[in-house]
């Protein structure tokens, strides 16, 4: 199978080139700060969203954003996108969108007598992907190869994406009308959701005055480029897991599976991404090592929207956030002592 990588309008081979050099601990935390304090200047008391989305573009997961209308979802997705110098593309899902329209279709050539690929609008290091449960579940599906295997496939011919990337969904859970609810295969290539919920009163306050008179979207300057983020991601990898913490990563997941409460639990690729996600945030704190705090921090945002209730205990009004919490306090943490152990060369 022939693979290729989209550079500009011409399509040339892919070749795997020397993976990037991690960035110093000292500038990894500037960047970080410089991202952080550029998001946080257009979202408004939502600290925390941001910093877990930057978390997820630095474990190299895609993130979906869950919540009503007008609270920020789309806003947060585009400011993200705009604070690093890459390519960005926003894709309004729709029913009438086609699968070829996010992937690319080959289109015959006159001239040449030659059929040609013309890119879809995947191909971009950050992809907005704006209320994904309108379009129909086989557009949907779609992106399920692009956000695993970072590759599309049209037509037996294999078109890699360029590093870093990173989809962003927004959806709505309230509005079911004319929509597809995303399938449990679909929401399990999501490394974790997020709900930005309303803003506290001061921060609405101040949204009224630095947003009346034009968005302060239209002011950011990137923070980084996509070399940077590439950087910041194998410094993100070089975080050092003991193996007290990976078994305690791994038994949150079996717990999960092994629920009364909980039909569906933590797929394999769940508590990959988990221990990901607790290495970025481990980062993010200034660290080089995770510790079981960093894995029970992230087990809510990464674990939850993969679980599915027992009809028996949604029946009695639990929450899968409910379930897993109560998971987690139950199994044992190791200690950090034991995080912090070195492997003896």
């Amino acid at each position: 199978m022939d693979v290729h990588r989209i550079g500009g309008t011409s399509l040339t081979p892919l070749r795997a080139g020397p993976p990037p050099e991690p960035m110093p601990p000292t500038r990894f935390r500037a960047t970080c700060e410089r991202i952080l304090a550029a998001v946080d200047r257009v979202i408004d008391g939502k600290a925390d969203a941001s910093r877990t989305a930057l978390t997820v573009l630095l474990a190299q997961g895609h993130l979906l954003v869950e919540d009503v209308p007008g609270v920020g979802k789309t806003m947060l997705a585009k400011t993200l996108a705009r604070t690093i110098d890459c390519s960005v593309s926003r894709i309004q899902f729709t029913p009438d969108l086609l699968p070829s329209d996010v992937t690319g279709v080959s289109i015959y050539n006159q001239a040449t007598r030659q059929f040609e690929f013309r890119p879809g609008a995947v191909f971009a290091n950050i992809v907005i992907g704006d209320e994904i449960n309108r379009a129909s579940a086989k557009t949907q599906s779609a992106l399920l190869e692009c956000m695993e295997e970072h590759q599309v496939t049209v037509d037996g011919t294999s078109y890699g994406l360029s590093e870093p990337f990173m989809v962003i969904a927004t959806q709505n859970p309230i509005e079911m009308e004319g929509t597809y609810p995303l399938p449990e295969a679909q929401r399990d290539r999501f490394m974790a959701r997020i709900s930005m919920g309303y803003p506290d009163e001061a921060a609405e306050a101040l949204m009224l005055e630095s947003h009346q008179s034009e968005s302060p979207l239209l002011s950011v300057e990137p923070a980084a480029e996509a070399a940077d983020v590439l950087g910041m991601i194998e410094t993100v990898k070089s975080v050092y897991v003991s193996d007290p913490v990976k078994e305690f990563t791994v038994a949150l997941g079996r717990a999960t599976r092994s629920s009364e409460r909980l039909r569906l639990g933590a797929s394999p690729r769940a508590v990959l991404q988990l221990l990901r996600a607790s290495k970025a945030r481990a980062a993010l704190d200034g660290r080089d090592f995770v510790l079981p705090d960093d894995v029970a921090a992230m087990a809510s945002t990464v674990l939850t929207h993969r679980l599915i209730l027992d009809r028996r205990a949604a029946g009695a009004g639990l929450t899968a956030g409910g379930v897993l919490d109560a998971i987690v306090a139950a199994v044992p943490i190791p200690s950090d002592g034991a995080a912090r152990l070195r492997r003896q060369d």
